[in-house]
């Protein structure tokens, strides 16, 4: 079995977070060819990675709170087999509505093992190791985003869309084989009494009621709603609309992914420094500006690609020192509910992204790019109010933690 500080467990940790970029970057270059081979608009098209996403917020609400009184393994496990259930299932998918319920199901069972991930590190480690840990997986994971876009633009023009979830299928099967053979179980202290629906609201009630586990949540689910809209919109945006080639989309996905990856990177390196909310500080100001930027370079220059591509790199960047350590933030004043409050973080940050993303998308066939600047100039310069105005919450929170 895996000991918990070795580089292996960092390593099949970020293999299991890294399931997220694969289940949607892996195929996002081939919407454009899903839409006109299965004959359907790009709203329902969007379904299919919004589906996902719900999928991926409704399993959230159990795995954790049942992986905090059944450990996380079993949970794990759960998870794999439904996800490459769902992969196969869109594999063959006949129809749209087909492969977006097979995505539905896929993103509850990917839900898992990502919960699962992030519960195992809290399990593990607290505060600014927290998020070191998180910062190191996300940089490894990172090769995931930049490899997935070009690998599926390839895969697009050569073998077509089902080839995408063929792939996956191959990706994640040895992962979920090496998580079954070497995963230790981390949890120490499982939560008493039995479990119902009625636990699992009030272990909820817990999470939520925790003035600091709001502020980082709602950090989390606005910056990742910047990113999910981009994820959903730029195939339509930038091939429909500014005629990039399949391949030339992934080139470019990856680059914001490198970006994605640098930010981690660095934000590994500064936590043990600056603490997580002086790597969050750095973070969302650069959400904000990348937001500011795109919406501007729009508006001056609407007819030149690198006008909304380039600050979207700032923003990404900027996603790579927020999200892991807002992750951490939001689970260190509630270690003995990680699973729980990785759970809800997830569910709020996913239901609110699919959302934003059907919304977003449905307008672009009226409005152009502007919805999708809008989006993101939005999102960062919500994340940048919320944590200044979280100031004295932030540093509360942090008392009452040191105490315990």
């Amino acid at each position: 079995m895996l000991k918990p500080d070795s580089r292996g467990m960092t390593v099949l940790l970020a293999f299991m977070t890294a399931m997220g970029p694969i289940s949607t970057d892996l195929y996002v270059p081939a919407l454009p060819q899903l839409a006109t081979e299965l004959a359907t608009t790009p709203a329902r098209v969007q379904w299919t990675l919004s589906s996902y996403l719900i999928g991926f917020a409704l399993g959230q609400l159990f795995y954790g709170p049942l992986s905090d009184k059944y450990g996380r393994k079993p949970l794990l496990m759960i998870g794999f087999v439904a996800y490459l259930i769902g992969t196969a299932l869109s594999a063959f998918a006949a129809s749209i509505e087909w492969l977006t319920l097979s995505r539905m199901l896929q993103g509850i069972g990917g839900a898992g093992p990502i919960i699962m991930a992030r519960s195992i590190v809290r399990d593990m480690y607290e505060g600014a190791r927290a998020g070191r840990q998180l910062s190191i997986m996300s940089t490894i994971m990172g090769v995931a985003p930049i490899v997935s876009p070009v690998l599926g633009g390839f895969l697009a023009v050569w073998f077509g869309w089902r080839a995408s979830f063929v792939t996956m299928f191959a990706m994640v099967g040895p992962i979920a084989f090496m998580a079954f053979m070497v995963l230790p179980e981390t949890l120490r202290h499982p939560q008493p009494g039995p479990i119902s629906v009625r636990a699992i609201g009030q272990s909820f009630g817990v999470v939520a009621s925790n003035r600091v586990w709001r502020v980082y949540a709602s950090i989390m689910a606005m910056s990742h709603t910047g990113l999910f809209t981009f994820v959903g919109a730029s195939p339509f945006v930038l091939q429909s609309i500014y005629g990039l080639t399949s391949v030339q989309f992934g080139a470019g996905f990856s680059a914001c992914s490198v970006a994605f990856v640098s930010g981690a990177y660095f934000g590994s390196r500064l936590v043990t420094r600056r603490g997580i909310d002086g790597v969050v500080s750095l973070g969302v100001m650069c959400l904000a500006g990348g937001g500011a930027l795109q919406l501007l370079g729009y508006l001056i220059f609407p007819q030149s690609v690198l006008a909304l591509f380039i600050p979207e790199l700032l923003y990404f960047y900027g996603i790579g020192y927020v999200l892991p350590h807002s992750i951490a933030g939001a689970l260190s004043p509630l270690p003995e509910r990680a699973g729980a409050a990785t759970s809800l973080q997830g569910f709020l940050q996913m239901t609110f992204s699919a959302a934003m993303g059907i919304f977003v998308v449905a307008l672009i066939p009226s409005y152009g790019p502007l919805p999708l600047a809008v989006t993101t100039f939005a999102m960062g310069a919500g994340t940048l109010i919320v944590f200044r105005l979280s100031e004295k919450t932030r540093v509360a929170g942090r008392v009452v933690t040191r105490r315990f």
